[in-house]
């Protein structure tokens, strides 16, 4: 379960288009935090989750958060202010496991890697969808959860909602703002739709008519179990009520609860920020990003690193510059890293959440508040790519005491 979301830059007080979305995966699949820098490589092929692809002349810089064991990425920026967010979506397409495809996450970070708009990222993921399918596991330790995905792409100036289904897909423009969950959405109501043949129905073939995406592939069962619908209302609702966005309203969406007296251990599929609680409810946000995109000036990428926003603080990050990511890669047990370190006190924490989070999370803002002004005041300043890499390493080495100290 997963939930993206974004803001035009009409509808942001800095004019820049913001972009949020948090990563549901399984409990204990730890989350990295990675940077590529651009390239030019001299391999012909790609070695991506599963298979191998033709690889390009040119790969773009680009920002990760990413399951550490994955080659491709939930979410993720590139050098060009191109930003993308997946989500898994169920469908009445059967999959055929001998064919072995692509992952959600691997046409994620591809087409970061091989754009330069929002447009041709569209592009990028539905060529190598033709060309490449879907058929590929997207779980962890669970190796027989197979799924579809959709994507919201954006750039500094528009946006898009790309719906799948097996080759089939359909797009729209987002106007203002927009946010997808865990279900395809877009009725009759796309810019332009692709139906493979075998996925046609009559109605689609004879009647001239446009076809309802969502009607001819979502599968009810699981989406419904998903409560997508009802997290896709909570995140455009929350957008809806602000006039003029800004980062913090996306930091807030994404640590949204299905109510105000939230328990953890009786959390259901309905919350943006969730916790596992067991079979009907498996997921638990690994990571979460809210990224500023700016025209002409440098982007900020705000990452936790690390589980559950609602007990998370957002670090600020840049392109531009290398730096040494030891503390965000974490392994597949627990170990020194950011992520597996905060993992162990949100534990702690959700013994007595109802007490112990209120005191965290007042600790954490505080923190937020004060990276925030650094961050506003070193773009002010116009402050080079060193500086703004040593703002990144300021953070990180203040999150880390922190943890240290609260533990």
């Amino acid at each position: 379960m997963c939930d993206t979301l974004v803001a035009l830059p009409e509808r942001t007080s800095s004019g820049n288009l913001i972009f949020g979305k948090n990563s549901d995966r399984e409990p204990l699949e730890a989350q990295a935090v990675a940077h590529f820098p651009r390239q030019f490589p001299k391999e012909k092929l790609l070695n991506c989750t599963y298979i191998s692809v033709p690889q390009v002349e040119l790969t773009r810089e680009v920002i990760l958060s990413k399951p550490f064991q994955m080659w491709g990425a939930e979410m993720g920026v590139n050098e060009h202010g191109v930003v993308i967010g997946n989500e898994a979506v169920f469908t009445n397409i059967k999959f055929d496991e001998k064919k072995v495809g692509l992952t959600g996450m691997d046409l994620l970070r591809l087409a970061l890697e091989r754009s330069s708009s929002a447009r041709e990222a569209l592009k990028v993921i539905t060529q190598l969808l033709a060309e490449y399918g879907q058929n590929a596991c997207g779980g962890y330790q669970k190796r027989n959860f197979y799924y579809h995905n959709s994507f919201l792409i954006a750039d500094p100036c528009e946006a898009y909602i790309l719906e799948t289904a097996g080759k089939s897909w359909a797009y729209r423009q987002i106007n203002s703002i927009g946010s997808i969950s865990n279900g395809l959405t877009l009725e009759e109501n796309y810019e332009e739709a692709h139906f493979e043949k075998e996925a046609r129905t009559l109605q689609g073939i004879f009647s001239g008519k446009k076809e309802s995406f969502r009607g001819r592939f979502s599968d009810l069962i699981y989406t419904t179990a998903g409560k997508s619908k009802l997290r896709q209302a909570c995140t455009t609702g929350f957008l809806e009520k602000r006039n003029q966005l800004e980062v913090t309203d996306f930091f807030q969406a994404l640590r949204q609860h299905e109510r105000e007296d939230f328990n953890p251990k009786k959390a259901t599929t309905a919350s943006i920020c969730m916790h596992a609680t067991g079979f009907t409810n498996p997921s638990d946000t690994t990571g979460s990003m809210v990224a500023e995109i700016r025209k002409d000036a440098p982007s900020t990428i705000w990452l936790t690193g690390t589980s559950h926003p609602c007990m998370s603080v957002y670090v600020p990050f840049f392109l531009g510059e290398s730096f040494d990511l030891k503390l965000l890669s974490p392994s597949e047990e627990p170990d020194q890293s950011l992520w597996w370190q905060a993992k162990k006190l949100h534990e702690k924490i959700c013994e007595d959440y109802g007490k112990k989070q209120p005191i965290v999370r007042q600790q954490l803002d505080l923190l937020q508040e004060s990276w925030l002004k650094k961050e506003s005041q070193l773009l002010q300043n116009k402050a080079s790519n060193s500086d703004l890499k040593n703002l990144t390493l300021r953070c990180l080495e203040e999150y880390k005491e922190w943890i240290g100290n609260f533990s």
